[in-house]
């Protein structure tokens, strides 16, 4: 296709998420509707951040996009500015301007970066600029309908969750309730709330997996999690479930250990630890895929 030799970039604003989502939809990942790419990169939370990333334009058309994902919150009682590098995606006559829109990303100095899921051919990229992994060790779990523990509550309405959560788990919960991707559950024992964030995922294009993404107290679930994996597999129609040791806390025994997982990335130009990394306030709750 013949084109002009000038490539713009610029911000993804409000107003280019329709374009975005078309391009995205076409290019990378045609299960997701335009609409829901769109959506998905609308937060469900407040941010001062204007935009959404940053685009390739030639010819008045979208060629290239590195979506980002704000938040100036890391999870619940963490402060800190965050952007999310979500779908990155170039049109192989324009991939010579891939690295602008990494560049691009890169200069936003004032945020930690996160790379929740990136590529295989992204990854070693990461790590010549600078990205350290997460330690993703964990474990898949056969989800059991196991009898509940004497004591332990289930609590799944977003107004009875919302009447359980107190605090900083209460706001983040309002900041997820709408997100396309995130399920919630709370499981009380003892009077102690745990909120629990999953989401369906596939692997090897098999859909039958949840994925744990917050955990707001591992103590409890440590308590809980028989009644979790219980109500994954009965409400939710998965029978297993992927979890990470360091946001469960805990391999049940009716897993198999797994030493890592897809690879997980972060940047912190302020040198915060791995544990100040958390999977809430990114693509992984806003991106259904």
């Amino acid at each position: 296709m013949a084109h002009s030799n000038k490539v713009g970039l610029s911000p993804i604003t409000p107003d280019d998420l329709s374009r975005v989502g078309e391009f995205l939809s076409a290019h990378l990942d045609n299960t997701l509707t335009p609409e829901r790419w769109a959506r998905s990169l609308r937060p469900t939370w407040t941010t001062s951040h204007p935009d959404h990333g940053f685009l390739l334009e030639s010819d008045g058309r979208v060629v290239g996009v590195y979506a980002g994902v704000y938040s100036e919150t890391g999870g619940p009682g963490r402060q800190r500015a965050v952007c999310n590098l979500a779908a990155w995606c170039v049109l192989d006559e324009f991939r010579q301007h891939s690295l602008r829109l990494a560049r691009a990303m890169l200069t936003q100095r004032d945020r930690e970066l996160t790379d929740l899921s990136p590529s295989g051919t992204v990854v070693p990229l990461n790590e010549r600029l600078g990205f350290r992994h997460l330690d993703t060790s964990g474990a898949l779990v056969v989800n059991l309908a196991l009898p509940t523990r004497p004591g332990v509550r289930l609590v799944t309405g977003r107004a009875d969750i919302e009447a359980v959560l107190t605090g900083a788990d209460l706001a983040a919960y309002r900041d997820h309730a709408d997100s396309a991707a995130a399920r919630h559950v709370v499981a009380v024992a003892d009077g102690r709330p745990c909120w629990v964030v999953f989401r369906r995922v596939r692997r090897k294009r098999v859909g039958l997996f949840a994925s744990v993404l917050h955990v707001s107290d591992r103590d409890v679930f440590g308590m809980v999690a028989p009644a979790v994996y219980r109500h994954i597999l009965l409400a939710h129609g998965l029978p297993f479930t992927l979890v990470q040791t360091r946001v469960c806390g805990h391999r049940p025994w009716h897993s198999v250990p797994l030493s890592e997982q897809r690879p997980m990335m972060y940047l912190s130009r302020a040198g915060e630890p791995p544990e100040s990394v958390t999977y809430l306030y990114s693509e992984l709750t806003q991106v259904p895929w």
